[in-house]
């Protein structure tokens, strides 16, 4: 049913970063224990009403890189995308180890820059490795650059999506990320600039923020484990048990609701919990459903006693 300008969305992607798991019970900082945090993030995706048809997880998946944690990842996450029909896209981050990840998730150990791929439905996604052995700042090679301007000379049917670890972005909030951010973003910018790479997606930050580069919409997806607090007063820099949160990407066909442009919608949703203050269950759209336009107007658009009395009703 669609009750507004926009029909559905052409893709629906589930965006999640910086797991940071373990393959013990260790606790980051000595403090948070990024298990409980990894679970809730997983039980989004359950109850979401469309499933993604993809779950990109950039970066920093293991804290350590340990190869047990991997695993303990692909054990956890692998049957609720098969629930779902989604494919699974890995991104390498700073605390992960190229041989050990790869060798895990791919099946096959390598120090190369783990680059790939994929097509969802027509939607070109391309996992980027910004990572630099050894270090936890991101860079990016030219023949890194060079493979990517090849792959991006030919559109694809419904456009690109480039997910990477380390955004190219500013960091006007929080400067201690600047020392460890994406180097060679002026390199980046010509080989994305007039291609067809809808949005990038990234992580790394743990905090949700996003821009534009080189034209083109960034999304940073906060972290499941913990979160950065970028607007601290007296702090230089500081990190949260709290906050914690997915993302979700909407991608929508040219002229979608007769607008020019093809709209891409990056939402942030928490995923701590949180009472409930108002709201209608799902029930309610078997009496939407039949409902004229205008008659849903009017109920949900209407101010006064009888159009508030009516959607009580609706609550009941």
């Amino acid at each position: 049913m669609q009750f507004g300008q926009y029909p559905a969305p052409r893709h629906t992607i589930a965006h999640l970063s910086d797991t940071h798991l373990y393959a013990g019970d260790r606790r980051i900082f000595g403090k948070v224990d990024p298990t409980p945090g990894f679970e809730r993030a997983l039980d989004r995706l359950r109850g979401m009403t469309v499933p993604p048809q993809a779950i990109v997880f950039t970066g920093d998946l293991a804290d350590l890189g340990e190869r047990d944690a991997y695993v303990r990842l692909r054990k956890q996450v692998e049957p609720v995308a098969a629930d779902l029909g989604a494919e699974i896209i890995w991104v390498m981050g700073n605390h992960d180890e190229r041989e050990v990840y790869s060798e895990v998730l791919f099946g096959e150990a390598s120090d190369a820059p783990q680059d790939r791929v994929y097509d969802i439905h027509g939607l070109r996604l391309i996992s980027l490795d910004t990572t630099v052995p050894g270090w936890h700042h991101g860079d990016i090679t030219q023949a890194q650059l060079d493979w990517l301007s090849e792959e991006l000379a030919e559109p694809a049917p419904h456009g690109t999506l480039l997910a990477m670890h380390h955004p190219p972005i500013p960091l006007p909030l929080n400067e201690a990320s600047v020392i460890i951010e994406l180097d060679g973003q002026d390199r980046l910018a010509p080989v994305l600039e007039g291609t067809d790479v809808r949005a990038v997606l990234a992580g790394h930050l743990h905090y949700s923020t996003s821009t534009t580069f080189a034209g083109i919409p960034v999304s940073v997806a906060s972290a499941s484990c913990y979160t950065a607090a970028p607007a601290t007063l007296d702090r230089y820099s500081a990190s949260v048990d709290g906050h914690q949160a997915i993302s979700l990407v909407h991608l929508y066909d040219e002229g979608a609701g007769g607008v020019p442009g093809a709209p891409v919608v990056h939402t942030t949703v928490p995923i701590g919990e949180a009472p409930e203050v108002a709201g209608f269950p799902s029930s309610v759209l078997a009496k939407l459903g039949p409902m004229t336009p205008a008659e849903r107007r009017d109920l949900f658009s209407r101010k006064g006693k009888a159009a508030r009395a009516l959607r009580r009703q609706l609550r009941d």
